[in-house]
């Protein structure tokens, strides 16, 4: 019996990419809303109850205003927006953020999915506090790239439009919103100095974590990452020579994966961490499939 599942919020950017990876699959019954009812409060309580999960593809105000009216609802859910990613009694979808987050995910009512640059910052974070090669209070610095899709419909439209011509770095006054999940996720007791920038392209992420390493710091770094993802099947350790002396941050695209590697020299310490990924893919709808895959009791890379 196929399992129901209703995205509210389909029509966005997330929510598509999400329905499209679901629409083929064979196990999945799709609760849709007749578009004129799209709207209807009526409407969407009935899916909601007739879901077995739920996903929420809307924008903070309207996650906070839905939760409270289906919580006693025997629906789970899945929160794409930022609204419970530090939120008590929320899983965070981050399945390969540490031992046990699978099992969690895999249990849980409420999963909050990850935003993309905090999926990337956290997963080059995250295993070097566990690995005590970086203090939880480390005056940490993070920047990269995205493609404009990450900054939702109007975004889109701007770059579309042509109203918006060129990249641009943006919330230099820190006070971006993934700053609070990534300090809490990532294992630190203080946000990172955030620097973001959007391209002109459409789609991929790139994130870089500088480092000044001690001798030995590089294989140190290299082996407490390899160790936290073994056997992971969407977060690889790769060499810095797959990608030669420039990385496209579109080459993986169409995937559900996220890859590390680290760059730098040797001789001065000076490195830089990189994380490569689809702002679309890892960074939001295929996390999301992922986690609901887990949610289900299904093998989580069904349909990605």
């Amino acid at each position: 019996m196929a399992h129901r599942v209703f995205i509210d919020g389909e029509a966005g950017t997330t929510g598509l990419q999400i329905r499209e990876r679901l629409a083929p699959r064979a196990d999945i019954e799709l609760i849709r809303i007749d578009p004129e009812r799209r709207k209807d409060p009526a409407a969407r309580a009935e899916a909601y109850a007739a879901a077995e999960v739920a996903i929420l593809c809307l924008p903070d105000a309207a996650v906070h205003e839905i939760v409270p009216q289906v919580v006693d609802l025997p629906v789970r859910l899945i929160d794409a927006s930022t609204a419970h990613r530090v939120a008590d009694g929320w899983a965070f979808g981050f399945p390969e953020l540490t031992k046990g987050q699978r099992e969690r995910i895999a249990t849980a009512k409420n999963v909050s999915n990850p935003g993309c640059w905090s999926t990337c910052a956290i997963a080059m974070i995250r295993p070097l506090v566990e690995a005590g090669l970086i203090a939880p209070d480390a005056p940490l610095t993070v920047n990269g790239v995205s493609g404009y899709t990450g900054g939702g419909k109007s975004m889109i439209a701007e770059f579309e439009t042509g109203a918006v011509t060129g990249g641009f770095v943006y919330a230099l006054a820190q006070g971006h919103k993934h700053l609070p999940e990534i300090a809490k996720h990532g294992g630190l007791s203080r946000p990172p100095v955030f620097a973001p920038s959007v391209g002109q392209y459409a789609q991929g992420m790139i994130v870089q974590l500088p480092l000044r390493l001690d001798p030995g710091g590089f294989d140190a770094v290299e082996e407490a990452l390899r160790a936290h993802y073994a056997d992971e099947r969407f977060v690889a350790v790769v060499s810095p020579d797959r990608y030669g002396a420039r990385i496209n941050p579109q080459a993986l695209n169409g995937t559900n994966r996220l890859e590390l590697s680290l760059h730098g020299s040797r001789e001065t310490g000076a490195a830089v961490l990189v994380a490569l990924l689809d702002n679309l893919g890892k960074g939001a709808s295929g996390a999301a499939v992922q986690n609901l895959n887990l949610m289900l009791g299904l093998d989580e890379g069904i349909g990605l």
